[in-house]
């Protein structure tokens, strides 16, 4: 596995980094997800000590990490050869204040010596314009200001501030604490302010978990994944992003490398659905009001597949000329232009999530009239779009069909419909819907089956498989048992299953043949596989696939499927997602341990 994917998330869900197994922050954007990344070293080739947050320890030997538990809070572990030792602790202050949730866009770090006499150099280089120059730096007594062009941040600390500045080794002999933030006079004494706010920091992370509806089995394998869901949602708007990175590779040397710190409509449905079996409902009810908005912006018309975490619609995709690129893979792009894409399957993915808040008697708002009638229009794009081309799920840039995942989700879109119209008692509106879900389903089964291999295909004019297809159990179009969906299972493993991973097509697209798995269809197989009946070698691909994840837990997009090494955005939301949905599914109930 890569040691450049061996990265820990930290974040607020206003702000993330990731630090790598040295404990080094090697990206992090400010003032949001999608802004310039001040910490870039994850994508500045070899010039690692140019945008990065690093704590050298002299003489150092070796590093271990861990979080606190239940918390996206990172302790890092240095120790060096003469035995002397230093911790790390790391974290974005996360907690509620005035009556409100305290999330600045801020890192905060306590340096404590622990064994010895240790001797530490900080290399402190944030960077600006996607790694174009340097930050300028004004000092004072205790603190330094990073001058980033719109933006200006403050480190407050009771290190020395020249030893800081100047990358100089010193002793440290008590705890050190440092706070990088807004660019204000930091309030109250920093020793004990940092400490606290770790503290409720801690406590709030905890508490959230505690409230999670977890599975039995493989409980510490869900409970990160859900805390770093959490921490792709920028709760300012309740968008979700597909990952916290731009432009890792799919597969080495291949160019297929995106920007995916967007909100795709897809993924984050596919996010909020698994959050939602875990009873994490504050993730659903703030990614609503964000689609309330982007459905009120559309006017009835089309949704694009994706948008900006404030709902921006236009995402021009450039490149940053300054960053080499993942292990000198590059372009590093900025923007992403599958904006401009037609992909129908997501008034499916509107609807879907939006129908709970008819029915779920817990929510803060319920869903009302006029709710309903707003999704009414989404719904009628579904139906007029359901037989329509468009580029598809897997965003092909060159071409476009009617895709079959797209046509399902707009069976799904009028059948949900239906349902919630019976649940309000507009029984005229749920007929409706429901002949339409019908008429959908007709022309799936006539256009979308292959007779002649006796499965179904991923597009209605062309009969080669998309592992998508798998995902017609999920959406209850077909029941497991459908002779259809058995002889396209098949059929699936067959021609896209490598070893103990899928593909998600075996097609020659835009960029050639695809040389690595999709970590998120091999999950479908594996939940496909326990539908079916075949619960053991299910069990057993989720055992292998969980063998993948980094020391931090976690999955980025892709994976070679011949060295197991790591590819594509990270942490990936959709990778993420399926541990989350396999475990549910294939864990012991609790009954059989209470």
């Amino acid at each position: 596995m890569t040691a450049d994917l061996e990265l820990w998330p930290i974040g607020n869900c206003q702000i993330s980094a990731l630090v790598d197994r040295q404990g080094a922050i090697v990206w992090s954007c400010i003032p949001r997800v999608d802004g310039d990344p001040v910490f870039c070293a994850l994508m500045n080739g070899e010039e690692r000590d140019k945008g990065t947050w690093r704590i050298d320890l002299v003489g150092q030997v070796s590093a271990r990490q861990e979080y606190i538990r239940n918390t996206p809070i990172l302790l890092t572990r240095l120790e060096a050869e003469d035995g002397s030792a230093v911790e790390v602790l790391d974290f974005c202050p996360r907690h509620e204040g005035k009556g409100r949730m305290y999330r600045p866009v801020a890192i905060g770090r306590i340096v404590r010596p622990v064994a010895g006499s240790p001797r530490i150099r900080m290399v402190l280089t944030p960077m600006r314009d996607y790694g174009a120059a340097a930050a300028e730096t004004t000092r004072g007594t205790n603190h330094i200001r990073y001058l980033l062009g719109p933006e200006t941040l403050r480190l407050t600390t009771d290190a020395p501030v020249g030893y800081i500045l100047e990358g100089r080794p010193f002793r440290i002999e008590q705890d050190l604490h440092f706070f990088l933030g807004p660019d204000e006079p930091f309030d109250g004494p920093l020793r004990g302010e940092v400490r606290r706010m770790e503290q409720a920091t801690r406590g709030y992370w905890q508490r959230w978990v505690r409230g999670l509806a977890t599975p039995f089995e493989w409980q510490a394998e869900v409970i990160r994944c859900a805390i770093t869901l959490k921490l792709c949602q920028h709760e300012e708007t309740g968008a979700i992003v597909a990952a916290l990175t731009t432009s890792i590779p799919e597969a080495p040397h291949s160019q297929r490398n995106w920007d995916y710190r967007y909100c795709w409509i897809r993924d984050s449905y596919y996010t909020v659905q698994a959050l939602n079996r875990l009873g994490a409902l504050d993730v659903l009810e703030k990614y609503l009001a964000y689609l309330r908005n982007i459905v009120d912006a559309a006017k009835g018309g089309q949704i694009q597949p994706l948008y900006s975490v404030m709902g921006d619609a236009e995402l021009h995709e450039t490149a940053a000329p300054a960053l080499a690129g993942y292990r000198g893979m590059g372009p590093v792009r900025i923007g992403n232009a599958a904006y401009l894409q037609v992909q129908h399957d997501c008034y499916g993915q509107i609807v879907l999530p939006t129908v709970q808040g008819f029915i779920d008697q817990r929510l803060l708002r319920m869903a009302d009239e006029r709710d309903f009638a707003s999704l009414e229009e989404v719904g009628e794009m579904a139906w007029a779009m359901h037989d329509q081309p468009d580029a598809g799920l897997w965003e092909f840039r060159t071409r476009k069909e009617v895709h079959t995942y797209s046509a399902v989700m707009g069976w799904a879109a009028c059948d949900r419909l239906a349902m919630a119209a019976d649940w309000l008692g507009k029984a005229d509106r749920a007929e409706l819907w429901r002949e339409r879900a019908e008429a959908i389903r007709a022309r799936i089964e006539s256009e979308a089956w292959v007779a002649d291999s006796g499965h179904y295909g991923a597009s209605f004019e062309s009969g080669y498989l998309d592992a998508s297809l798998l995902q017609m159990i999920e959406l209850r179009f077909l029941a497991p048992d459908n002779p259809r969906f058995l002889t396209t299972f098949a059929a699936i493993e067959t021609q896209l299953r490598r070893g103990d991973f899928m593909l998600r097509y075996a097609a020659e697209d835009d960029f050639g043949m695809p040389e690595t798995a999709f970590n998120v269809c091999t999950f479908w197989q594996i939940e496909a596989l326990h539908l079916v009946g075949r619960s053991d070698e299910a069990r057993g691909l989720f055992a292998t696939m969980l063998s993948h994840r980094t020391a931090s837990g976690l999955l980025s997009e892709d994976l070679d499927y011949v060295t197991g090494e790591l590819w594509g955005n990270f942490p990936q939301t959709y990778s993420l997602v399926g541990v989350i949905n396999c475990a549910g599914l294939l864990s012991k109930p609790w009954r059989d341990v209470r």
